[in-house]
């Protein structure tokens, strides 16, 4: 199973690095949304499990991954930018679903907050509306080594709090990639961290309250930073969510062990895929707002 790779001009402003894994039995196509630091590969789990299911996108961010050499990286981006970068692929992609996991759901929740016509679900893995001291002691402390550029104690941070419950092999794998990141790399992280803690949240729930399609939520029950009670909380501004609770799993879900690779994949295929014997749905809705 090989995807097809290009890099894509967006509004000729950024290029982007991206990999389609087309599936011909597929009536569907879903793109996934990064968390930090994170590129293409951070999915492998998921792609297994959603292909061939679905059609499905991946990308680089233009700072990351192998987006990197086609970008100039003369200024930061914004959340704002990463939606409009979102929803310029879904619409030449074709994309009708979304999955975005840890800190990509902020720029998805954007992007659904515009109504992008052709999405019908969306999936919000790792994420939920408010910062609780778990989460506020790893962003200051993520601050300071990303402004120090210190990249062993970057990569120690992460394997320690939101990475603990990785298999050995994975924290190695974290530890070396996050390590080895460009200045840029981390000087956008330190932006985005930096946002966050100034804005006292993720003023997340004002897109929370525009969005009208489904979203499914998923946090792990052994995950004190996005926890699944937090996340309960979407409740009070989407319109029709439900939440799922993986157990035994920290932050990074199907990535951690086998039990949770199959309860993640069992918990979004039953939101995402249609009932057996069901009258097929249509693949887009239409909104007088379009992007």
């Amino acid at each position: 199973m090989k995807p097809e790779t290009a890099v894509l001009d967006i509004q000729g402003q950024y290029r982007v690095y991206t990999e389609h894994y087309r599936a011909d039995s597929a009536e569907h196509t879903i793109i996934l949304v990064n968390g930090s630091l994170s590129t293409t590969t951070s999915f492998a789990q998921s792609v297994r499990y959603l292909y061939p299911h679905f059609n499905v996108v991946l990308f680089d961010l233009p700072y990351a991954g192998q987006s990197r050499e086609f970008n100039d990286h003369t200024h930061l981006m914004s959340r704002e930018e990463e939606a409009d970068i979102l929803l310029e692929l879904i619409e030449q992609f074709a994309c009708d679903h979304v999955l975005s996991f840890s800190w990509g759901g902020i720029a998805t929740l954007q992007a659904l907050a515009r109504r992008p016509r052709r999405i019908v679900k969306a999936v919000i893995n790792s994420f939920s509306p408010i910062i609780n001291r778990p989460m506020l002691a790893y962003l200051e402390r993520g601050a300071e080594v990303l402004a120090a550029c210190d990249r062993e104690n970057i990569g120690t941070l992460l394997n320690a709090t939101i990475g603990k419950h990785l298999p050995s092999l994975f924290k190695r794998y974290n530890h070396r990639h996050v390590a080895t990141l460009e200045t840029y790399e981390y000087a956008q992280m330190r932006f985005h961290v930096e946002n966050v803690l100034t804005q006292q949240g993720r003023a997340c729930n004002s897109f929370a309250d525009e969005i009208d399609i489904p979203l499914l939520f998923v946090n792990g029950d052994w995950d004190e930073y996005t926890s699944a009670e937090d996340a309960r909380l979407f409740a009070r501004h989407v319109r029709h969510c439900e939440f799922r609770v993986i157990h035994q799993a920290g932050h990074f879900l199907d990535m951690e062990h086998k039990a949770a690779w199959m309860q993640t994949r069992d918990a979004l295929l039953a939101f995402l895929l249609p009932p057996l014997n069901s009258p097929r749905q249509p693949a887009a809705r239409h909104h007088a707002l379009a992007i």
